[in-house]
């Protein structure tokens, strides 16, 4: 049996058309998702759309459209764009869904018999695009410290949720468990910032809007959104509080949540407390990425400096886009993208590393042995190096994945492509070919060549698969296997170019 592997994105809020800073995420959950499977696992992906709250209410009364015409409108464009982006999820959730809405006042109930949640007053300050509440002292030159809006005086009645009351199983469990929160800079910063200074109970519900799951026993309220969002996770696999399905008990605890580094506290702090009040097991890592900013400077459309997947795709190709996302953003640090930067990347990496590694093999293989290549074993003291590298590949990038370490695992991929065109150019091929008692050498070397391609081929699945698909078809060769296999059998397909060379001026 298997090994399972649950991981989430976060749902994307239904306010508006995703850019490409917010598409980074679910591209990056893909690759990791993609890379479980060739592993092996019994992988489920799960990402998909948050849509209530005052923001959409307000957003909604503005078009003179109901709330539900709005959030169906833009997850419809969200859903559109992450499959433009060739995401592999299993599951879309959306938190209209009548389930979800019905486990969510379930598990509001639950947690207010068991003592967990109480009825007062809130008295704060709200930022509405946050959804999110603070005090005085939280805020930063008297704005919101996430995004530095302006927050409005709040009075009215709500229920509140005890975080108090997990606080201290809380701060023991992440400091036993270091590597629950991912990168260990936001791990401190959760610890240092939140939760040692004291945690406030969590306004749990609201009554100055409507848009929201009802607390079905108290008329007026509504369930807060961050308690309706995050419960996701769990609603949408088979859990209700009185009966959990077999599908519940297969992947629950969640092995990855991955959220953008503005979120990490209410998926690292929120999430695990509610928990722990529903009697269930918390998500085994919580990974905060970085931003992907445009020109070094936070994407807003406000600022007119965003960049939307779909157009990009257009321009360029999903997986071009999709390699840029993934190598160029770092593990812990922000990434920036222009459309010079990516063009850039093309022309460098897609175009003359990967695609002329190809079509040169390839082409070599069609005019010397009309493309039938076998292993002719006339091996030479420079294949053991390029071997060995090749055999290596496989571990290196199961290290780096497994640290989550995106970008380094294609690096070490592009490493031995780079290696490959070197190996081209140390066996001269053109120049074996001339002498006719050369020729098996001369395969042996195309041999090694194809070998090399075809395993990085295989291990750039998770990341690039329409070219690695693509790649492995021009080889005609499915063997999947991840090291040098010494007996394989290639009848070349005819050869066709990867990726072009993008003339920049034209551009």
């Amino acid at each position: 049996m298997c090994k399972k592997f649950y991981i989430s994105t976060a749902i994307a809020y239904t306010s508006g058309k995703p850019h490409i800073g917010n598409t980074y995420e679910v591209v990056l959950a893909d690759a990791i998702a993609r890379y479980k499977r060739l592993k092996g696992y019994d992988v489920y992906f799960q990402t998909g759309t948050d849509e209530h709250g005052e923001k959409i209410e307000i957003k909604a009364r503005e078009k003179g459209i109901t709330p539900k015409e709005f959030v169906d409108e833009i997850s419809t464009e969200i859903k559109s764009i992450w499959d433009i982006m060739n995401t592999s999820y299993d599951k879309f959730v959306r938190t209209t869904n009548d389930n979800h809405e019905k486990v969510v006042q379930h598990i509001f109930k639950k947690m207010y018999d068991k003592g967990d949640i109480y009825k007062g007053e809130y008295r704060g300050l709200y930022c509405t695009p946050c959804e999110s509440f603070w005090t005085e002292s939280q805020l930063i030159d008297g704005k919101c410290p996430d995004c530095g809006r302006d927050v409005k005086e709040a009075v009215e009645e709500a229920y509140f949720f005890k975080l108090s009351k997990y606080q201290k199983k809380l701060e023991e469990y992440i400091e036993s468990h270091p590597d629950f929160i991912q990168p260990v800079s936001r791990k401190n910063e959760m610890l240092n910032n939140f939760i040692k200074p004291g945690l406030q109970d969590l306004c749990v519900s609201r009554t100055s809007f409507t848009w929201g799951i009802p607390v079905d026993f108290d008329e007026g309220h509504i369930v807060y959104v961050w308690l309706d969002a995050l419960t996701n996770y769990i609603t949408n696999i088979g859990y209700d509080v009185d009966n959990v399905s077999d599908n519940f008990k297969k992947y629950w605890p969640a092995d990855l949540h991955l959220i953008g580094k503005d979120i990490i506290r209410f998926h690292s702090i929120y999430w695990p407390c509610f928990l722990w009040s529903l009697d269930l097991e918390i998500p085994k890592k919580v990974f905060g990425h970085p931003w992907l900013l445009m020109n070094n400077d936070k994407m807003s459309k406000s600022k007119g400096n965003v960049l939307y997947a779909d157009t990009l795709v257009e321009e360029f190709g999903v997986d071009a886009v999709r390699y840029y996302l993934l190598h160029e953003i770092p593990f812990a640090d922000d990434g920036n993208i222009t459309r010079e930067l990516l063009i850039e990347r093309i022309n460098s990496d897609l175009a003359n590393i990967l695609g002329n590694l190809v079509n040169r093999t390839i082409s070599m293989g069609h005019k010397y042995f009309d493309g039938n290549i076998t292993n002719k074993h006339k091996s030479d003291s420079i294949d053991e190096a390029y071997i060995l590298q090749i055999n290596e590949l496989n571990k290196k990038v199961e290290d780096k994945m497994d640290n989550l370490e995106v970008s380094d695992s294609i690096s070490e991929i592009f490493n031995v492509l780079r290696s490959s065109n070197k190996y081209i150019d140390d066996t001269t091929p053109w120049i074996l070919a001339r002498d006719d008692n050369k020729k098996d050498r001369l395969e042996n070397v195309l041999y090694n060549l194809l070998e090399g391609i075809r395993v990085c081929s295989s291990l750039l699945v998770p990341f690039m698969p329409e070219t690695a698909q693509n790649i492995k078809n021009q080889l005609n060769n499915y063997d999947n296997s991840l090291e040098y296999n010494d007996s394989n059998i290639y009848k070349l397909s005819d050869c066709m170019p990867l990726f072009m060379r993008i003339d920049v001026n034209k551009k």
